[in-house]
């Protein structure tokens, strides 16, 4: 059982709480980027992978085994990854399944599409509320994960 994070997109305060979380269990965390992200935690390996396309994301696809959990905010790299098998949930708390990936990926061509025509809102901030939807999902996962492979 590994806990990998999609560092680069990742907020500091999810993963200090996923490598605190990772060394109270004596669970390996790994931070996948292609650069060195800076934390003030110990007890995680940062994997930096090329500086190309897609890098990360496949170091990510081509490191997980079922009993793992991804944390990352990339929609492509959550299908890639559901469809593994592997259980992912980004940074607010929310799980992606084989039953709403679909779902996720047209939303995120739509709205693609509506950024090119001009029309994008502002991107919201990270507040205590994703942080807290986000610890509860990871909590459950993670407590599900335990219960089936160890």
């Amino acid at each position: 059982m590994t806990i990998w994070i999609d560092a680069d997109s990742c907020p500091a305060k999810v993963r200090d709480f996923v490598v605190n979380y990772g060394n109270s269990y004596s669970i390996p965390v790994h931070f996948v980027a292609n650069k060195p992200i800076p934390s003030n935690s110990t007890g995680f390996t940062m994997i930096v992978c090329e500086q190309k396309k897609d890098a990360a994301d496949d170091c990510i696809v081509d490191g997980t085994q079922e009993a793992d959990l991804v944390i990352t905010r990339d929609i492509l790299l959550a299908e890639r990854l559901v469809k593994k098998g592997i259980r992912v949930i980004n940074d607010r708390g929310f799980y992606f399944t084989v039953d709403n990936i679909q779902k996720k990926v047209e939303d995120r061509l739509m709205d693609l599409q509506l950024s090119d025509l001009g029309y994008g809102g502002a991107k919201n901030g990270y507040s205590h509320k994703h942080f807290e939807a986000f610890a509860k999902c990871f909590e459950t996962q993670m407590q599900t994960l335990m219960r089936l492979y160890r």
